[in-house]
């Protein structure tokens, strides 16, 4: 009875360790859904003339629900697509406008594409990871709201347009597997990024927003 016990428990601790090391092998699709936070760090220029000198933007950090798809090429080279609900960033008055508050808001769509290399073997536990991509950022929904108009003085209402641009991005990110078919992952990366603003007055302004972007999130591979 002993010797019978022992032989399964070694048999299910063998198939364990066997599903733990397939889940993470060369054609293994992965899913996961959670948070992602993505946190301007912006350089704002000058809005062009005809303008108070020194009128600058920023932008505030904006979290929303997100996910992604993952398919492992290899046992370590991966390609990955994040997915998430298009967060709503606020954007605000700088510079020489400072406490002027939000000035106008906007939609973006941050699409990315990234190549993965991960470390450790098929069957690790923790599995770091490092990451490149391209990004697209589309832009949609602009709004300028009475601020904006009063600052640039139209005699009408200000609307606003962002021009939607290609980006390099990096990222690091590590996967803990819970069991052989979930995991837990986190990342972080940083999106090299230059738009410019249009207001409908004609006046631009050229900004880098170079945004870093956290996700947390809970995963399924099969």
């Amino acid at each position: 009875m002993k010797t019978t016990l022992i032989s399964s428990a070694i048999v299910a601790a063998t198939l364990g360790f066997s599903g733990l090391a397939q889940a993470q092998q060369a054609g293994t699709w992965m899913f996961r859904v959670g948070a992602m936070s993505i946190i301007p760090q912006v350089s704002s220029g000058d809005l062009s003339a005809p303008s108070v000198p020194g009128v600058k933007i920023d932008v505030d950090s904006a979290t929303t629900l997100a996910g992604g798809v993952s398919y492992m090429l290899t046992d370590n080279w991966s390609l990955d697509l994040p997915l998430a609900v298009p967060p709503k960033h606020k954007i605000k008055g700088d510079g020489a406008i400072s406490g002027s508050g939000e000035i106008g808001t906007t939609r973006v769509v941050p699409a990315t594409l990234f190549l993965q290399y991960r470390f450790l073997e098929a069957q690790s536990t923790w599995r770091p990871y490092l990451g490149a991509g391209l990004t697209y950022a589309r832009f949609y929904d602009e709004t300028g709201n009475g601020t904006l108009t009063a600052i640039t003085n139209p005699g009408g209402s200000t609307t606003l347009s962002i021009k939607s641009e290609f980006a390099p991005t990096v990222q690091a990110g590590l996967t803990y597997s819970l069991t052989p078919k979930t995991y837990l992952e986190g990342w972080v990366g940083k999106t090299f990024l230059k738009v410019r603003s249009t207001l409908s007055t004609g006046q631009t302004i050229d900004t880098k927003l170079d945004p870093v972007s956290v996700g947390l999130y809970v995963g399924y591979r099969y």
